[in-house]
Formats: C-alpha cells, sequence, structure tokens
C-alpha cells in the first residue's frame, strides 16, 4: 500500500479525533493536512502507520488549541463549535461514545480540560486508544496521562450534557419542533419546550444575534415565533439536518447560500437547548455564506412595511 492510500485510509480517524480536540472543522482539516505533510516528509516508514498519524495530528492539534484558547477567551458572546454536519469515522463497536462526544453540549464541556488533558480524553475515553498509545501521542508518561484523565473525568462527570438517547424520540420532537416554528405557531413551541429552555447564538460580533441567552419556555416561544414567520417572508427557507449528532438545520438566503446551523438538545421529551451558530466565519465548510446583515436589514424593511 502506498503513503498516499495509508492515510487515506486513516483520514477520517484524523479528522475525528482533531476535531474533538478543537472544535473547529477548519482548524482538524488544517490539522490533518500538515500531519500529512509529515508523513509525507519523513525518510522512513513508521512500524504502525495509525500510532505515527495519531500522534503527529493529535501533537499538532494540541499546539494550535493553546493558541486558540486565547482567541477564544477575548471571543464576542457565547462560542460554539463550527457545526459537524457527519463524522467521517464510524467504529460500530464503539458508535455511542463517539456519537456523546462529538454533541455541541460535550464539546463545550471539553473546553474546560487544558489541552493535554483534552488530547488524553479524546484519544482513551472516545477513541480507546491503550495508554501507551496516549502517552505516545502526547509525549506525557503512562503515569501521567492516568493522572491526565482522572482530572478530565471529573471535570466531564461533573457537568455530563444530558440528552434523550432515544433517537427516534429525538427526531419526532425535532419535528414537531420545526414545523411550529415555520407556522409561528407560539403555543405548540411552548409545549415542545422544557420548562428552563435556553435559547443561545452564535454570532461572534460578525452576524446580527440576541444580546443575550433567551431563558424559559414563554420567552423561547415568543422570540422563535415571532421571527422565523418573518424570515420566510423574505425566502429564508430551512432544511432538516442532524448537526453535531443532534437534530437541527440548516437556513438558507433567498440564493441558497448558507445564513446559520441551529442544533436543539431534547431531554425527557422535551427541547432543553436551542443552539444557533451564525458567525460566518464558522459556516463556510457548509458551503456560500449568507450576508446575514443584509438579511436583517430586508427582514427590518419587510417588518416596517406591513406594520
Amino acid at each position: 500500500m502506498s503513503k498516499v492510500e495509508e492515510f487515506e485510509e486513516l483520514r477520517p480517524l484524523l479528522f475525528s479525533i482533531a476535531y474533538r480536540i478543537l472544535g473547529s472543522v477548519s482548524e482538524a482539516e488544517d490539522a490533518v493536512q500538515e500531519t500529512w505533510l509529515r508523513f509525507d516528509g519523513s525518510a522512513t516508514r513508521p512500524t504502525s502507520t495509525k500510532a505515527f498519524l495519531s500522534a503527529a495530528v493529535t501533537r499538532i492539534s494540541i499546539d494550535v488549541l493553546r493558541s486558540a484558547r486565547v482567541r477564544r477567551e477575548e471571543y464576542v458572546g457565547s462560542w460554539f463549535p463550527e457545526p459537524l454536519l457527519s463524522d467521517p469515522y464510524q467504529d460500530p463497536a464503539r458508535s455511542a461514545e463517539l456519537a456523546d462526544s462529538v454533541s455541541m453540549a460535550a464539546l463545550l464541556l471539553l473546553e474546560r480540560l487544558s489541552p493535554l488533558e483534552r488530547a488524553v480524553f479524546v484519544l482513551r475515553e472516545v477513541f480507546g486508544f491503550g495508554f501507551d498509545e496516549v502517552a505516545a501521542a502526547v509525549g506525557r508518561s503512562e503515569a501521567a496521562c492516568r493522572q491526565l484523565l482522572v482530572r478530565a473525568r471529573r471535570h466531564m462527570e461533573a457537568g455530563r450534557p444530558r440528552f434523550s438517547t432515544d433517537r427516534q424520540e429525538r427526531q419526532e420532537l425535532a419535528t414537531r419542533f420545526f414545523d411550529a416554528l415555520q407556522s409561528g405557531d407560539v403555543d405548540r413551541l411552548r409545549r415542545l419546550l422544557a420548562a428552563d429552555v435556553q435559547l443561545v447564538g452564535d454570532g461572534g460580533g460578525k452576524a446580527p444575534q440576541l444580546a443575550r441567552a433567551v431563558s424559559g419556555a414563554e420567552n423561547v416561544a415568543r422570540v422563535l415565533g415571532a421571527v422565523f414567520p418573518w424570515l420566510a417572508r423574505i425566502d429564508v427557507t430551512f432544511e432538516p439536518h442532524e448537526v453535531n449528532g443532534q437534530p437541527g438545520a440548516i437556513f438558507r438566503d433567498r440564493d441558497g447560500r448558507v445564513l446559520q446551523a441551529l442544533v436543539v438538545e431534547v431531554l425527557d421529551g422535551r427541547i432543553q437547548t436551542v443552539r444557533s451558530v451564525l458567525n460566518p466565519d464558522k459556516l463556510g465548510h457548509l458551503g456560500p455564506v449568507a450576508d446575514a446583515w443584509a438579511v436583517s436589514r430586508e427582514l427590518k424593511r419587510v417588518r416596517r412595511r406591513m406594520h
């Protein structure tokens, strides 16, 4: 098997490791590309290509994350991971771990960990690497990695995201939610939302967004019920799509450009959280991106004319 073939076979795994460490599709893709350059440039073939490439992409991702954390501390408003529509790596033996670890709630929880803790947790808990492989990947002893994992588990368990594991229940609830959203039916929306539901947006200062999170079924239902029927009037459409392993939708302007990604998290038969990613920098991998400010201005003009 050629170097290129070996690499391409492992690319889905490498991307999935990098994305979970970084929470960014574009940065994960860059880390995978840098891994290829290192592999291609190495004079000798490693004993285990998987071990070599996994270690390389992990170390590159740790370095990127260290600089990214500084930028995220200065981020305007809520920071969410870049939406992922499908995870390229599949392993039936670890499907539950893979699905749980890619949700936005889990990735936000991983943000609490140090870069080393995050890398150790991802390799060991999500992908099932042995401690010898984890130690080689992060450049620490096995004993140190065990300690890092203990700390990481403690942080993750303290705030572990809770949502319905019943895929069919989630999808049925999401279908009813998006139907109610499209019609602006506030009463139906209210019945689908948990009492303490939160609506949170990530515009990064580069798109119109709510000034702060909206909480409570009544408030969230009214905001959603008021906004989306008006968006339909200016030909904004949406297509239901799984986002980070949870029910969601991609919204597009009249020219088909991506306006936002919306994801809903379900718990106990109700929608617990509605997250909206509007920052255009986080949507480019989904296709051409809409001008959210122009959409907002058109929306205001239409509303003024109608009143």
